[in-house]
């Protein structure tokens, strides 16, 4: 058995969010010099971006970044390629995984459910993550530990994709490793199964990673150093330092590890006009969410509706400058995986497929730091028990599923990801 994991690290919260909000406010102004008119050179810079995304879309270009597994396993991923990701901070990488592969992965997911009884088990969604987004229903399982899960996460074109991807970031700087981008760690997730015909609320557009943590925690503040200097120019959305510093306030849907990369492995098919995943494809973007919420136009105690244990809300009421981006990925096959940078707007539109089944398993891009190797030490533990992941609600509907992946499902590359 490996050691017991460490408690979960976290930053106390506060005793009153509304004053420290107002206080980290006056003070971050004060930082800037004239946050006004940072905001209006930041502005002008992401309505260029926008116009940018818009015209490509409108004229049938791409915007969502598409790469071959194949040029990725080479090392021959054409240069303008490789911009294109570095520019947009998004990717779909195509047949991570043979389609076959992928199509029965899904098929015994499929029957890991049902022998298990979950539709008559399933109690609903535990956690208010998305609460506060206008679209909050997204059709995801809290299953983790089954045997496709664990064979996707550790498999080999797995590790040489998260690798490229981690390639994108600055790992060193400041005279300091902040990690390892050619070593895994564990980051379980879950799936999502939309019937055909099904319809989806989806997601309305926000980032992950903390809402009113971006302001009021100093190492975001470090993270985000350049903007509230007032040099927002000098920001680097691809720079990693003091991001592995970060602990977000505690609760069950906050995330515990520093992804690179949020993203998922298709299991069905997928089109643009399916209910998927969109992107603001701009990076740079926090740089805008950052200095918006500190303009004289939003309440002293307010940061443009964030609310600590949600997700970050992207709104037309603020942030309208840079909704238009919002773009679909492309058509994506069982095998495909999509990737987009840990910063990035992000919504699952509305709609239904009424032909298709849309599935995946959401493996994100967690490389090996102090902190992602802390929290996979805990969740090895998790793995062990059949329980949840400590950073989703405790529902543990795997515990007393005999089928679920066990030790001697692992292979070293899966064992080293959670520690054991």
């Amino acid at each position: 058995m490996p050691a017991p994991a460490p408690a979960k690290a976290t930053s106390p919260i506060p005793a009153d969010i509304p004053a420290a909000i107002a206080a980290t406010k006056r003070a971050l102004r004060a930082r800037i010099g004239d946050p006004a008119a940072a905001l209006t050179e930041v502005e002008a810079a992401m309505r260029a971006e926008v116009a940018s995304v818009v015209a490509d879309r409108e004229a049938g270009r791409e915007v969502f970044p598409v790469v071959r597994f194949e040029d990725v396993a080479a090392g021959t991923v054409p240069a303008e390629t490789v911009e294109a990701v570095r520019r947009r901070g998004c990717a779909v990488v195509k047949g991570t995984f043979p389609r076959a592969r992928a199509e029965a992965w899904d098929a015994e997911l499929a029957a890991y459910l049902d022998d298990n009884g979950f539709a008559r088990t399933y109690r609903g969604p535990a956690d208010d993550v998305f609460a506060g987004l206008s679209s909050s229903k997204p059709q995801i399982y809290p299953v983790y530990w089954s045997k496709p899960q664990m064979r996707a996460r550790q498999d080999r074109n797995m590790s040489a994709v998260r690798s490229f991807l981690n390639s994108f970031w600055k790992h060193e700087s400041e005279g300091r490793v902040w990690f390892d981008p050619d070593r895994d760690t564990g980051y379980p997730d879950r799936i999502r199964r939309r019937e055909p015909g099904s319809a989806s609320l989806g997601l309305s557009a926000h980032t992950d990673s903390g809402s009113v943590e971006r302001w009021l925690l100093p190492a975001y503040q470090r993270v985000f150093r350049h903007v509230f200097d007032g040099d927002w120019s000098a920001y680097d959305p691809w720079d990693g330092a003091h991001r592995t510093e970060v602990d977000e306030f505690p609760s069950t849907v906050m995330c515990s590890a520093f992804r690179t990369f949020q993203g998922w492995t298709a299991l069905s098919e997928m089109r643009p006009t399916d209910g998927v995943l969109h992107v603001v494809p701009i990076p740079s973007a926090m740089a805008y969410m950052l200095l918006r919420a500190l303009q004289d136009d939003v309440a002293e105690d307010d940061l443009c509706g964030a609310v600590n244990g949600q997700a970050l809300p992207v709104t037309e009421e603020y942030h309208s400058v840079l909704l238009p981006a919002l773009t679909a990925i492309p058509a994506v096959e069982p095998g495909d995986t999509v990737w987009w940078h840990g910063d990035l707007i992000h919504s699952v539109a509305d709609g239904s497929n009424p032909e298709r089944w849309g599935n995946v398993m959401y493996i994100p891009a967690s490389p090996y730091c102090e902190k992602n190797a802390a929290y996979a030490r805990e969740c090895g533990e998790r793995f062990l028990e059949g329980a949840s992941p400590s950073d989703f609600a405790r529902e543990d509907y795997e515990a007393s599923w005999a089928d679920r992946a066990q030790p001697a499902d692992l292979d070293a590359t899966g064992r080293a990801q959670l520690g054991l």
